[in-house]
């Protein structure tokens, strides 16, 4: 039997046509028309229906070589820097910590609701008015769509204006998710999306930055391309960076950008599939759908009380690998990994356990009802073979 994976790409005809064009055209990189159309039809998907008025103005976008670097560059254009303070969700990938050391400033770590499995919108409100009250004001707020789902930016938002905080909204893995009746990666001064190659939309490699400040994008534009001077020889007077998207990449992203919303019906099915099997098995519960916004429904992700279920979250991962199924915990907070062993943390109790108890199941949108039918009977096997 074939490997069933977390969540593979999932191609289109579109993608190679587009992808042989830029081929074709022999205009390989450095950037290229492949590139500026997906970032103006990214645009156009995140602004379809929404006035400028409600995004304080026209959306912006920068297609880069990851998510990464669109954070980097977010932070860079914000001007965040040593001595500096950032408020970051604990509950993500290590990515959106990371790009607060590459600056040199300090993450400071916030624990999730348990009602959304993100940033918890009264631990922010609490602490940035404790720095304010301090003399020791954050700079900026990274904001993380978990698995999907939007955080609750409102609030968060309205507490950053009140304490002169920015706000960065990693949409890296909300691409089609949306706040209200906003799309994800416009509610951020900075938002950023990611296209790795298990995310929704894949580019193979690549990211972008959004801002409705121009000002900001043209500039991290510059710094993206090794902040050259326009001038006939290589000329800095900055440090610049390798952060553009390639031709070739940019037209795969532009044929994934056309079945972006069939790919989060079939994700909503595959989750309805899994919530229709397993949420009356005992102690099984589910990373909950967002009140004030839709889901790309990326990873759908379970909850395991052991005491109930018979058998803990490992169990059900290790047996599903002796399937070849992949199958992976909920990432590990950041105020828990090594590397950031000595940084802040408010809170934790929550992501701790969620950690300890969370299971992302395989969600690609080219999942077969076989291959579903398969994982569901891999994992109510575990309850036979630990009841047994």
């Amino acid at each position: 039997m074939t490997r069933i994976y977390l969540s593979p790409p999932h191609m289109s005809p579109d993608e190679r046509l587009l992808l042989l064009d830029a081929f074709d055209s022999n205009w390989i990189a450095p950037l290229g028309p492949h590139v500026d159309a997906f970032e103006r039809e990214m645009v156009t998907y995140l602004m379809d229906g929404q006035a400028a008025a409600r995004t304080g103005g026209e959306l912006h976008a920068l297609a880069l070589s990851s998510g990464t670097s669109a954070l980097h560059l977010a932070l860079i254009e914000l001007g965040v820097g040593p001595g500096d303070r950032v408020l970051c969700s604990s509950l993500t990938f290590s990515a959106s910590a990371n790009v607060i050391r590459y600056v040199g400033a300090e993450p400071v770590f916030v624990d999730t609701a348990l009602s959304s499995w993100n940033l918890d919108p009264v631990l922010v409100a609490e602490e940035l008015e404790t720095g304010a009250r301090e003399g020791k004001r954050y700079k900026a707020v990274i904001a993380v769509d978990l698995y999907g789902d939007p955080a609750d930016l409102e609030p968060i938002r309205a507490d950053c204006q009140r304490y002169g905080a920015a706000l960065i909204e990693d949409a890296a893995e909300a691409a089609g998710s949306s706040y209200r009746d906003r799309k994800c990666g416009t509610m951020g001064d900075l938002s950023v999306l990611s296209f790795n190659g298990n995310k929704i939309l894949t580019t193979a490699g690549g990211g972008m930055l959004l801002s409705a400040n121009e000002r900001w994008i043209d500039h991290a534009r510059k710094l993206s391309t090794q902040a050259r001077e326009p001038a006939p020889h290589y000329q800095h007077q900055e440090i610049g960076y390798n952060y553009r998207l390639s031709n070739l990449l940019a037209a795969v992203g532009r044929g994934q950008l056309r079945w972006l919303d069939e790919r989060i019906a079939r994700k909503y099915r595959i989750r309805a599939f899994y919530e229709g099997a397993l949420s009356g098995l005992p102690g099984v519960s589910f990373l909950p759908l967002p009140a004030f916004g839709r889901s790309n429904c990326w990873l759908t992700c379970i909850q395991v009380d052991p005491a109930a279920f018979g058998a803990t979250r490992e169990d059900i991962r290790l047996h599903l690998e002796s399937l070849d199924i992949e199958a992976r915990p909920v990432w590990k907070p950041m105020h828990m990994q090594p590397v950031f062993r000595e940084c802040r943390v408010i809170g934790g109790a929550v992501s701790e356990d969620l950690f300890e108890r969370g299971l992302c199941l395989p969600s690609g949108s080219s999942l077969t009802d076989a291959d579903l039918d398969r994982v569901l009977h891999a994992v109510t096997d575990v309850i036979a073979r630990h009841r047994g």
